[in-house]
């Protein structure tokens, strides 16, 4: 599928690996644009938790997410819209092997959840280009995070947990790499269940996942976005789910 301007979207309902789907299945650069109508309240029975396209006030924002480095993030302006951006290395040295730009969704912890962002790749082209998503984190040294990159090997484009020492892959089956492409967003959702341990991950085409992993260690945590050590923008980011009790 070509490459378009972003633009507004009409929310349609559909169903997606037993979901039901709040946005169409866009293309890669088809997010939605400054504007644009809010999700559904509700999602195939998880509660509409957050939604944020980064249009209001920036230190609302600010309140909103905790970043490994305040320094590195930052709300920008990106086409017809605003998104918030990871502009550089992060000053943080994690206790155990694993990324080291980290932006968490701040006093929300979730069990089962659906995750959705438009993201974009801001970085050079190498094997190890990335994106990430967090969730579950419990704190420094525990947590699954899912990076996304060029190429798959035994420490990128997988689904990893980090429990106490280095990041493992968890991965039951994943694709051979994505193309981020040059100034594209992409649509990436994540689906997680507790009951099950299944996590979901989907990435432009969400017919079919990209990733698939099951683990019941940590059945509840924050979520966040972020980097191994690449830059990037996330927006219009919807986030369905159950709280933690």
């Amino acid at each position: 599928m070509g490459c378009v301007q972003r633009r507004p979207v009409r929310v349609v309902l559909g169903i997606v690996m037993s979901l039901a789907v709040a946005y169409p299945a866009l293309g890669a650069g088809e997010g939605p644009a400054a504007g644009a109508a809010p999700p559904p309240r509700e999602m195939n029975g998880l509660n509409l938790l957050h939604f944020e396209d980064f249009e209001k006030d920036p230190g609302v924002i600010a309140k909103q997410w905790k970043p490994t480095d305040p320094k590195a993030w930052a709300v920008v302006e990106d086409g017809a819209g605003h998104a918030y951006a990871l502009k550089g290395a992060s000053d943080y040295t994690p206790p155990v092997r694993s990324p080291h730009n980290i932006s968490l969704l701040n006093d929300l912890e979730v069990t089962d959840f659906v995750l959705q962002a438009d993201m974009k790749q801001t970085g050079k082209e190498y094997g190890h280009r990335d994106m990430c998503i967090f969730f579950g984190y419990q704190d420094p040294a525990h947590f699954y995070y899912v990076h996304i990159a060029t190429k798959a090997d035994p420490h990128a484009h997988s689904v990893f947990i980090v429990n106490g020492a280095p990041r493992v892959s968890i991965a039951a089956e994943r694709t051979e790499g994505a193309d981020w492409g040059l100034d594209v967003y992409h649509k990436v959702r994540i689906a997680r269940d507790t009951a099950s341990g299944a996590i979901k991950v989907f990435f432009d085409n969400l017919d079919t996942p990209i990733m698939t992993a099951q683990d019941k260690t940590f059945l509840h945590g924050k979520v966040g976005f972020g980097s191994f050590d690449d830059t990037g923008n996330v927006d219009n980011i919807v986030l369905w789910g159950k709280k933690k009790e």
